[in-house]
């Protein structure tokens, strides 16, 4: 009787290590920035080195100069990293400035309760406004010109108002004109405002607009959440 030769099972795919994954993420930051920042590495190395001459000043002062010069290389590193998360940062979002749905991706990536419904109002040109519901209560948020957006604003802002009497509406503009936030400046604008709700009553309230949401219209924005780029900046930033 044959013996059936038996099938070697094919050996699943290594998976990259988190060092090898990080290393690969910078890199991806490191090449954003840089296009946005040609002298990133010459600062990072410059204030890599400041650093660590204080350390080794202050180590000749005291004659201990043996026990200043590992921790002020290691100070100055830290240092060039934390200014390199800034400015990926500021780099990821100049990336996304100006695209369509770019104050969504930027309000979606924000972190604990805040609710965002993209797209709730939209014109031919492209221009949005968004809901964001959280223990501020109610912020619409509109990116496009100004002259464009303050009726779409003023509509949301009367719809919002009828929808939830007791709750505190807000508009933001979102972009580069007088009187706008500019996209980098989005995510610490809405955190600053003051927390009207308590936790329950901000659960409350997402779930009447999310019936609202249901029945209207989808908004023409790239859906999903921040481009790699910018969340490697953040994730990076998060880190350190």
């Amino acid at each position: 009787m044959a013996r059936e030769k038996k099938t070697k099972q094919p050996k699943p795919a290594k998976q990259p290590g988190k060092v090898r994954t990080f290393f690969k993420q910078f890199a991806q930051t490191f090449r954003m920035t840089a296009k946005h920042d040609r002298l990133i590495a010459l600062k990072m190395a410059a204030i890599t080195a400041i650093v660590w001459a204080m350390f080794i000043a202050l180590g000749n002062l005291t004659n201990l100069l043996g026990l200043f010069l590992v921790p002020g290389f290691l100070f100055g590193v830290l240092g060039a990293t934390l200014y390199f998360g800034r400015r990926a940062e500021r780099a990821a979002y100049m990336d996304i400035e100006g695209q369509p749905g770019a104050a969504a991706a930027v309000l979606q990536a924000m972190r604990g309760a805040w609710f965002v419904a993209p797209g709730i109002a939209f014109n031919r040109q492209q221009d949005l406004v968004h809901r964001v519901v959280s223990r501020a209560g109610v912020t619409l948020v509109s990116e496009g010109p100004s002259s464009r957006v303050a009726q779409m604003l003023q509509a949301e802002e009367r719809k919002a108002a009828r929808f939830a009497s007791s709750v505190t509406v807000r508009c933001i503009q979102c972009g580069n004109e007088p009187g706008q936030v500019p996209l980098a400046k989005l995510q610490k604008t809405l955190k600053s405002l003051p927390k009207d709700l308590k936790p329950a009553q901000v659960t409350k309230l997402r779930r009447r607009f999310e019936a609202l949401n249901a029945a209207g219209p989808a908004a023409p924005i790239p859906k999903g959440p921040m481009p790699k780029s910018a969340r490697a900046a953040k994730g990076m930033r998060r880190g350190m």
